[in-house]
């Protein structure tokens, strides 16, 4: 029987750069609260699985995609979204002196860290799930751990992500291996509670 409550956090970008880097985009379309109950051992039990990402706001044609997957992320049960930001950077080529925009996600740390110490103290959870690689969380992790030693989190690394000080501060860790995202792709077709049909795009089959 199924008693140890886990929580699942997920870092978008570090998740999907993984994905991007092995060239996985088949994968693009997860159902994340899939993909956390099925990294779960069997006396665990998933109550809620929570999101960290940004909006892009260019171009036009992955705003349209990630529009869409968030829009399928929105019909899962006990799924909250926790969005950051964009930063605009612009950098100059020192060949031609143009001028590139480049963005700079921010605040995905900051909410990820929030939300486990919060979850944390009000006794949320009794193992986190962390599928990230930044080693920026490994202070929060920490203290999650020393204020709260009876509770585990075990950081799932994204394909092509590592951290060894993430290593050094989880209970335990492991990567995210192909069968597991082959295992939590969505339907091609999603029907949202209005009748309108979601479908995944054709640059992700």
């Amino acid at each position: 029987m199924s008693n140890e409550r886990t929580i699942g956090y997920i870092d978008g970008f570090n998740l999907y750069f993984g994905l991007k880097s092995k060239k996985w985009k088949r994968f693009y379309w997860l159902n994340l609260n899939q993909l956390s109950a099925n990294l779960l051992k069997q006396d665990q039990n998933l109550v809620k699985t929570k999101y960290f990402t940004a909006r892009i706001s260019y171009p036009p044609d992955k705003v349209k995609r990630q529009g869409a997957f968030i829009e399928a992320l929105m019909t899962l049960d006990n799924f909250e979204i926790f969005y950051g930001k964009y930063q605009s950077n612009f950098l100059e080529c020192k060949r031609c002196k143009a001028v590139i925009e480049t963005p700079n996600e921010k605040m995905t740390d900051v909410n990820i860290a929030t939300e486990l110490l919060s979850d944390a103290y009000q006794d949320q959870f009794d193992t986190a799930v962390l599928i990230s690689a930044d080693s920026d969380l490994s202070p929060p992790i920490s203290k999650v751990l020393s204020l709260f030693p009876a509770k585990r989190i075990i950081c799932a690394f994204p394909p092509d992500r590592f951290s060894k000080e993430l290593i050094k501060r989880a209970s335990a860790y492991f990567t995210i291996g192909r069968k597991k995202f082959a295992e939590s792709v969505f339907s091609d077709k999603i029907t949202k509670q209005d009748g309108y049909i979601l479908e995944k795009p054709v640059e992700w089959k």
